[in-house]
C-alpha cells in the first residue's frame, strides 16, 4: 500500500490523561527507557543507555532550541489573544530572523483570532513594549508585524515577552523550570517551538558515560515547528500536508555519516534527526539524478516516486552531498548544507541511514507514531500496550525507547 492511501485512524491506541507527562522529572536521566531489539522489550532506566547501545555506534543530535515563542496580548476590551510565532516572512531563514532589530515580520497562529479586528496590539512588560499589526492572513496563519523601540533583537523581544511553547496536552501554562527542561543540555541554535522530545533524557552525566563507552556523537538542526503538534484531520495521509521545517548541517557531520557507514550503526535520537538523516539522502538522491541546487527542499513525497533499483547507496547518496559542499568552489567551502524537509515517513518507506532510533511514546494518530510504526513495523502495538501496562510516562516530559530496526 502507497502511504497516501494509508488512514490514520490505523494508528491509534487509547492513551489516558493520567499517562501524559505533564511536569518533568527532578532529574533528565531517571526517566525509563523501553528497549526493543530482535522482536524482544525489555525495560531499563535511561541513564543505562550508554551500555546499551552497541560499540562503534554513532549518535546524531538534533541542538535546536526552543525560543519563547508565545507571546500574551489583550485588546483594549480585555480579550486575550495568544500568538504563536512560528516562521518569518518569505524565504528568511529563522536564525537569520531572529537577529531582526526594530521590527520583523513573521507568521503566526492565533489563540482566539476571531476576537481580533484587526486593530494594532501592545503588550508592555517591565518598562518596555512591543506592537503586533496583522498584514496578512491565510490558512489559518497570520503575517505580523512586530515593532519595538532600541536596537535590541526580536530573538530578545521573544525572550523578555514571550514564554516557553508547552504542547496544548500539559494543559498548564509555562514556568521558569521549563526555560531549562524544556531544551536539551546541548541545544545551540534558536528556532523551535517544540522540543527535540527525545533528547531531554540526556544529562551531562549521560553524556560523559557516552564518551567514556567510545560511543561517537555529531550534531545537526532541525527546527521543529508546531506541526508536531497537530492532529491528523483527513480519513487518509493523500490529504494531510506536512509542514516544512528548516535545517542546517555543517559539513563536519555529513562526513562523519560517510565513515560510519560500514563501521557501525546509526542512531538517531528523536523523529527530527531521525527525519533529518533520511532528507540528507533523499538530497544525494536528487544531486546524483542532476540537480544541481545545493539549498536541499524535499517534499514529502519525495522518496514514493523512485524504482528502487534505480536508487543509489546510502554512502554514495551522502557523499555526493558532501562533494557537493566541498565544490562550491575552487577555494571555498560551504559552511553547511542548509535547506529544508516536509518528509512524511509512513510504514511502507525504506530506510537509507537510521538503524536504531531513540524516542518518546507519541500521540495516538500523529506523524511520529506513523514513523514509529514505519520503523519497527506492526511491533509497534505491542511495545505501547507494553509501555502502558508498564507505567511508562508519555509525551513530550515522558519516557523514552530504544528501537531498534525491524
Amino acid at each position: 500500500m502507497h502511504p497516501r492511501e494509508l488512514s490514520i485512524h490505523d494508528f491509534t491506541y487509547a492513551l489516558p490523561e493520567e499517562r501524559i507527562a505533564k511536569e518533568p522529572l527532578p532529574d533528565r536521566e531517571s526517566s525509563k527507557l523501553l528497549v526493543f531489539r530482535n522482536g524482544t522489550i525489555s525495560d531499563h532506566g535511561f541513564r543505562e543507555l550508554p551500555d546499551l547501545l552497541p560499540k562503534g555506534c554513532l549518535l546524531v543530535l538534533n541542538d535546536t532550541r526552543v525560543v519563547h515563542a508565545r507571546i500574551g496580548f489583550k485588546r483594549a476590551t480585555g480579550a486575550a489573544l495568544e500568538c504563536m510565532v512560528l516562521t518569518p516572512e518569505g524565504d528568511r531563514r529563522i536564525e537569520q530572523a531572529l537577529l531582526d532589530e526594530g521590527r520583523t515580520r513573521w507568521w503566526c497562529m492565533m489563540g482566539n483570532a476571531k476576537r481580533w479586528k484587526g486593530e494594532e496590539l501592545t503588550v508592555v512588560a517591565d518598562g518596555r513594549s512591543i506592537r503586533a499589526a496583522r498584514i496578512d492572513h491565510q490558512n489559518g496563519e497570520h503575517l505580523i508585524e512586530f515593532i519595538w523601540e532600541g536596537s535590541s533583537s526580536f530573538a530578545e523581544q521573544l525572550e523578555h515577552f514571550g514564554s516557553v511553547p508547552l504542547p496544548p496536552y500539559m494543559r498548564r501554562a509555562a514556568r521558569p523550570v521549563d526555560d531549562t527542561r524544556y531544551n536539551t543540555v546541548f541545544a545551540d541554535r534558536n528556532g523551535s517551538v517544540a522540543a527535540p522530545t527525545a533528547s531531554l533524557h540526556f544529562s551531562a552525566s549521560v553524556m560523559d558515560r557516552l564518551a567514556l563507552q567510545g560511543i561517537g556523537t555529531t550534531r545537526l538542526t532541525l527546527h521543529v515547528g508546531a506541526g508536531t503538534f497537530l492532529p491528523v484531520k483527513s480519513g487518509t495521509m493523500a490529504d494531510h500536508a506536512m509542514q516544512s521545517e528548516q535545517i542546517r548541517v555543517p559539513l563536519e557531520p555529513v562526513e562523519r555519516l560517510c565513515a560510519q557507514f560500514g563501521a557501525g550503526p546509526v542512531v538517531p535520537v528523536g523523529t527530527t534527526a531521525l527525519r533529518t538523516l533520511e532528507s540528507i539522502y533523499w538530497h544525494g538522491v536528487k544531486l546524483l539524478s542532476g540537480h544541481e541546487g545545493r539549498v536541499m527542499q524535499i517534499d514529502q513525497w519525495e522518496p514514493y516516486g523512485y524504482n528502487e533499483e534505480d536508487l543509489p547507496s546510502a554512502y554514495d547518496a551522502i557523499q555526493a552531498v558532501v562533494e557537493s559542499l566541498l565544490t562550491v568552489d575552487k577555494e571555498q567551502k560551504e559552511e553547511a548544507l542548509i535547506g529544508s524537509t516536509s518528509l512524511l515517513i509512513a510504514p511502507g518507506y525504506r530506510f537509507r541511514v537510521a538503524d536504531a532510533l531513540v524516542t518518546n511514546f507519541h500521540q495516538p494518530e500523529s506523524t511520529l507514531l506513523l514513523l514509529v510504526a514505519a520503523f519497527i513495523g506492526p511491533k509497534w502495538r505491542a511495545i505501547y500496550d507494553h509501555a502502558l501496562a508498564s507505567d511508562y510516562r508519555f509525551l513530550s516530559y515522558g519516557d523514552g525507547s530504544l528501537l531498534f530496526r525491524t
